[in-house]
């Protein structure tokens, strides 16, 4: 399974970045992501970690939200930084909470996702209790909120 999911992930991957949708480059590059998953697949999730598909469904259905929360952020950032009055507006705060979780490759990935908000970054995880600073008070305040639902629904539902 750890196979079939490195496989998805990179031939999605490959699919949205390489911009070519002929049958010649598809084939080719469907063959590579076969290969190298085939090959590598204890890299990417490590030789005892185990997947199930309604895990790899809900991330497909959790990246999309992602990278639409990533644009937002990038954008309130920009705001923030062309502001006449960014000094105003900047409130950095350091917080600490802890995530309902459990599984660890789920925690990764919400350490992850937020690192990859602009405005946000996971400076600390240690079991459940995150440490994240924040580059605005609304920013902190909207901490873990749906992005730990999201990743509950995506990674934890049984």
């Amino acid at each position: 399974m750890n196979k079939v999911a490195t496989f998805i992930i990179m031939a999605g991957f490959w699919i949205l970045m390489s911009g070519m949708f002929d049958a010649f480059h598809l084939i080719l590059g469907l063959l590579c992501c076969l290969l190298i998953a085939f090959l590598s697949a204890d890299l990417l999730f490590g030789p005892n970690f185990k997947v199930r598909l309604s895990q790899v469904l809900g991330m497909i259905i959790y990246l999309p939200w992602l990278f639409w929360q990533i644009l937002l952020s990038n954008l309130q950032v920009a705001y923030i930084v062309l502001h006449p009055r960014m000094l105003e507006i900047i409130d950095p705060q350091l917080i600490r909470f802890r995530t309902r979780l459990q599984g660890s490759f789920a925690r990764v990935t919400l350490a992850q996702s937020i690192t990859l908000t602009p405005g946000t970054i996971t400076v600390n995880l240690d079991n459940d209790e995150f440490t994240v600073y924040a580059l605005t008070a609304a920013a902190a305040s909207g901490l873990p909120g749906e992005m730990e639902e999201r990743l509950i629904a995506a990674l934890e539902k049984d």
